[in-house]
């Protein structure tokens, strides 16, 4: 436990060190496109879904927030099944099509490889539709990694903001010597520190240029479910929560 502690700590340190220009630049954006009332979606696929989930309906988090929350691509229909479908050309684009993803928007694209065929397409599709793309992914792994789209390229490559999660290859970071194996993944509680630190960013932002953003509150505090539903009943021009 303490190595897996040491790990965290150093890449939460290393992100902070590192990556504090990128996402200064990805909050800007962000309060730039609340401002002009335009959307923000958050997207990724496998273990990576859980980035978008973290965005979502969040206790103190930003209520504009569309995530993009494919049952075939998460894992609870199964860890094979969604493997084999984030691999799948052509999928990214009917997800693209079903939200509406357009000019002026922001797509979040949360991927630890940056490989793979959908996420991959995520990012060329919605910056074709004029989107910004910022991409959470690991560098070091991404870089090693051979693309498995055939445009030969990888999520890092085609965003237009890169935030590196200062993994390891493999993500997993304590290595175990009697199974001569690495357990102990990092890329979850890194990327959602990286969300929430440029959505806290976000709203101070936002606050400078005059708008108060909408932030929901936990429904198990007093008048949490009050607050909630009142936000509900505004939801984002041109999309819903329910999206």
């Amino acid at each position: 436990m303490e190595t897996f502690l040491s790990n965290v700590q150093n890449m939460l340190s290393t992100v902070m060190q590192s990556q504090i220009e990128s996402m200064q630049r990805a909050s800007e954006v962000l309060a730039n496109t609340l401002v002009a009332g335009r959307h923000i979606f958050v997207f990724g696929t496998g273990h990576s879904h859980m980035i978008a989930e973290e965005a979502f309906y969040r206790a103190g988090g930003l209520k504009d927030i569309i995530p993009i929350l494919e049952s075939g691509l998460m894992l609870h229909e199964g860890g094979v099944k969604s493997t084999k479908l984030e691999r799948l050309e052509g999928y990214a684009a009917v997800l693209l099509d079903t939200y509406q993803v357009s000019q002026g928007d922001v797509l979040i694209l949360s991927s630890n490889s940056g490989i793979n065929a959908v996420p991959v397409e995520m990012a060329l599709g919605a910056k074709e539709r004029g989107a910004t793309v910022i991409a959470i992914t690991n560098l070091k792994q991404s870089m090693q990694g051979l693309p498995r789209h055939s445009s030969q390229l990888r999520c890092y490559e085609i965003a237009n903001i890169v935030i590196d999660n200062c993994g390891v290859v493999g993500d997993a970071s304590v290595y175990v010597e009697e199974m001569q194996q690495y357990i102990g993944p990092t890329s979850t509680i890194i990327g959602a520190f990286i969300l929430n630190a440029i959505i806290v960013q976000t709203v101070k932002n936002c606050l400078a240029q005059g708008l108060v953003p909408p932030v929901y509150v936990s429904a198990n505090v007093a008048k949490g479910d009050a607050h909630n539903a009142q936000l509900r009943n505004n939801p984002p021009s041109g999309g819903s929560e329910d999206c």
